[in-house]
């Protein structure tokens, strides 16, 4: 029998999943617990992605992971203080907070909230009382058949939380789920698991930031299965300004009914290696979805940014505008995908991506993706990949501008777009702070 790819991280894995399923007592015998194993037997019968796998084509991960974290490290007992935490948070972000050490919740520094038509809980918690809506939902969007890493999260499902929204109800502030890694002493490995179902005309914002505190290296792999039903309006960010020696995975996966409305907004600035998987289905007709993505990378940093948009219905909408700047060592990576189904008829779906690139050690590889099945569709698909204008770069230094902040000004300008469609000002403040500051360096 032929060695699978990431073989030494699956041999480390099978006695901590033993471990894992003893821990779970009489919960190993649920549903929920069933799909689970089912995730762990795809994993051993699948692997981790080989270098000659196309999804991961310009993403060694499996490689990078082998390398680096150590799949035998113990937990322990997390040392951050409340002051590292809101060292961590977006300031001035009105938000009803929930924060994550090493994947486990932190009720301690965690805002104590009851809203009326709002039940949150943590992924552990709805497990343990074997909840419907954890029952109905897991694993419905997030296939582990398909991505090796989903299939990695799903066996080890514990820590994160389940959000629903009641029909007609309005969450009036975001919730922003901090998930902080201790990497003072130990690699910190976890996975972490959202399932998120908004109800009918309803409306809500969710926040993910990752944060490691720390110089050891790390592991975090995100999932998130959200659930838009009819007529609601959802938006979702991602923040991910880690440690230099953090890898990172992120698989969101999203499905909307009818006439709802998506935005998802991904955020990537730092980390050894970064992979943002975005899979967004429009299952019903008068969908919209807008996806808005930036990475501003420096050192060797590395950032994969891979989409897909399913049209299934007609009279949707889809527009997507990603950019990149990429200074120094570091690499970025895009790959969109736009299917039109035969059904999904009178579709509107665009698609952007736009690169500059800093220096001649800095790459980018980009590959947007378009099929079409139906005849009556507005679509459109392009990259572009370049240097700063150098006469306007020229322009600013001649009156008098210094040529770091005349080059901030300039790359301020190519992604202010997609800071402006962030919306909340507190995280466009945020946002444009690390930028400037990093590119007048």
């Amino acid at each position: 029998m032929d060695k699978l790819s990431g073989q030494s991280i699956l041999d480390a894995l099978a006695g901590k999943f033993e471990a894992f399923e003893k821990s779970l007592n009489g919960q190993s015998k649920s549903a929920i617990h069933q799909v689970r194993k089912d995730a762990f037997k795809a994993l051993k019968e699948n692997g981790f992605p080989a270098p000659k796998d196309e999804e991961y084509k310009f993403t060694n991960l499996t490689k990078a992971l082998e390398k680096n974290i150590d799949f035998q490290t113990a937990a322990t007992t997390p040392s951050i203080t409340a002051e590292q935490i809101e060292g961590v948070k977006i300031p001035n972000l009105d938000a009803y907070n929930l924060v994550f050490i090493n994947g486990e919740f932190s009720a301690e520094n965690s805002d104590q909230f009851s809203l009326e038509g709002l039940e949150i809980s943590t992924f552990k918690e709805a497990t343990a009382n074997n909840t419907k809506l954890v029952a109905n939902y897991f694993g419905t969007q997030a296939d582990f058949q398909k991505d090796a890493f989903v299939a990695l999260n799903t066996a080890f499902s514990q820590n994160g939380a389940v959000i629903s929204v009641n029909d007609n109800v309005i969450i009036d502030k975001p919730i922003a789920l901090y998930f902080v890694s201790d990497g003072s002493e130990n690699q910190p490995i976890y996975n972490t698991r959202n399932i998120i179902v908004i109800g009918k005309s309803a409306q809500v914002t969710v926040l993910e930031k990752f944060d490691t505190i720390g110089d050891e290296k790390s592991f975090t792999n995100a999932v998130n299965e959200i659930f838009i039903a009819e007529n609601a309006h959802a938006k979702y960010f991602k923040i991910e300004n880690d440690a230099a020696a953090t890898y990172h995975i992120s698989n969101v996966n999203v499905a909307q009914d009818r006439s709802s409305h998506f935005t998802a907004n991904t955020i990537a600035l730092n980390g050894a290696m970064v992979r943002n998987n975005l899979d967004i289905k429009l299952n019903g007709e008068g969908c919209e979805s807008h996806m808005n993505g930036i990475y501003v990378l420096g050192g060797k940093t590395h950032v994969d940014n891979h989409t897909t948009v399913d049209h299934k219905m007609p009279n949707c909408y889809s527009n997507e505008l990603y950019k990149g700047i990429m200074d120094d060592k570091s690499k970025g990576v895009f790959n969109g995908k736009i299917f039109v189904r035969e059904d999904a008829q009178k579709t509107n779906a665009f698609q952007s991506n736009k690169n500059i690139l800093m220096t001649n050690d800095a790459t980018v590889n980009t590959k947007p993706q378009l099929e079409i099945w139906a005849d009556d569709v507005k679509c459109s698909h392009g990259c572009t990949t370049g240097q700063l204008d150098q006469d306007a770069l020229f322009y600013l230094q001649a009156r008098g501008i210094t040529k770091e902040r005349a080059r901030a000004i300039l790359l301020h300008a190519f992604a202010i777009d997609v800071i402006e469609n962030l919306e909340i000002k507190a995280v466009q403040d945020y946002v444009e702070e690390i930028i400037t500051a990093r590119l007048e360096k």
